[in-house]
């Protein structure tokens, strides 16, 4: 082998080596997420939670950075912007993928999907569907059968429009051929109180987000948009059961901007899949709604593309409805 040959094949091996000893080596200050929710909602202490466990596991403090707003972009277009060396991260949720792009089609100043890779996925909230403690139905089937029979049909109320929430309601309706119709509110606790007064007789919101009428005995959950039946609430049926397809959580996701070592992401890929297994951590996310599955970060980036390929058309769908 040539001289020049030789010094190849050694810069070649030292490439390779570098990269484990600088992720078994990461971190050695503290890391950042970049969070688009607001602080103090749901996504926002699930993201704390983990960023408390790893912090103890790091031996390095987890800041949160919340930037809400313009309907996540202001935290995408910060996560994309900041320096590769994976101590600024992206913890972002649904409808940063799900609505986002397409509400902004033609005109986003970032794709997405080439800005940011997956790193894992932290937890997913699944939409549930409530009723008012009056509203005579105790089942997902009664409930089709009493808004089909209905003159008018049922309204049905959500977060906001636009968000998961909304678009649970709008697949459902879709899928099950339900009489039901959307009515916008200012917000989450106008239309819970709503529900609870029995002004809207169906809700369809995250299960935290409807614990204080559960908790009061005023709304009566009836089904669940889980995959499957949740583990801490065997009783209650997945929606899927009975209208197939109607799959749907909002989630959080912990993502790099392009660039950031894969010896780092697999690192904090590992971690993710360490804490979010923890009893104490399980027990704190069930108490929340909040679900984990053990994902790689590719089985993460497969999940978030099939949620997009799920979900555009609907968002687009009901922009046209707005025009």
């Amino acid at each position: 082998m040539s001289m020049r040959g030789s010094v190849v094949a050694i810069a070649a091996l030292l490439a390779l080596s570098v990269a484990p000893v600088a992720a078994q080596e990461w971190p050695t200050r503290p890391v950042t997420f970049i969070t688009p929710a607001a602080a103090g909602n749901s996504p926002d202490v699930v993201t704390r939670i983990l960023a408390d466990k790893l912090t103890q596991l790091w031996k390095q403090q987890v800041v949160i950075l919340n930037k809400p707003g313009a309907g996540g972009l202001i935290a995408a277009q910060a996560a994309a912007g900041v320096d590769k060396d994976g101590y600024t991260l992206y913890a972002t949720q649904s409808s940063t993928f799900n609505v986002m792009p397409v509400d902004n089609e033609g005109k986003m100043p970032l794709d997405m999907a080439k800005s940011f890779v997956a790193i894992g996925l932290v937890g997913e909230q699944p939409i549930a569907v409530s009723v008012n403690k009056d509203v005579p139905v105790k089942t997902v089937p009664e409930l089709i059968a009493l808004a089909n029979k209905t003159k008018d049909g049922l309204l049905f109320g959500a977060t906001n429009r636009g968000g998961q929430a909304h678009l649970t309601g709008e697949l459902f309706r879709a899928k099950s051929k339900a009489n039901i119709s959307f009515v916008h509110a200012t917000g989450a606790a106008v239309s819970l109180n709503d529900i609870i007064a029995g002004r809207i007789p169906v809700m369809f919101e995250s299960l935290a987000g409807l614990n204080p009428g559960i908790q009061s005995g005023d709304v009566r959950v009836i089904g669940v948009a889980s995959l499957k039946r949740l583990p801490n609430l065997p009783d209650l049926p997945a929606i899927n059961e009975t209208v197939p397809g109607v799959v749907s959580s909002g989630w959080i996701v912990l993502m790099a901007p392009t660039g950031v070592s894969d010896a780092i992401v697999q690192k904090v890929n590992a971690d993710i899949r360490k804490v979010v297994a923890m009893p104490d951590i399980v027990e704190r996310f069930h108490q929340l709604g909040t679900y984990s599955r053990d994902l790689t970060p590719q089985q993460t980036e497969e999940f978030i593309r099939g949620e997009e390929k799920l979900w555009w058309p609907v968002v687009r769908e009901l922009n046209k409805s707005k025009q």
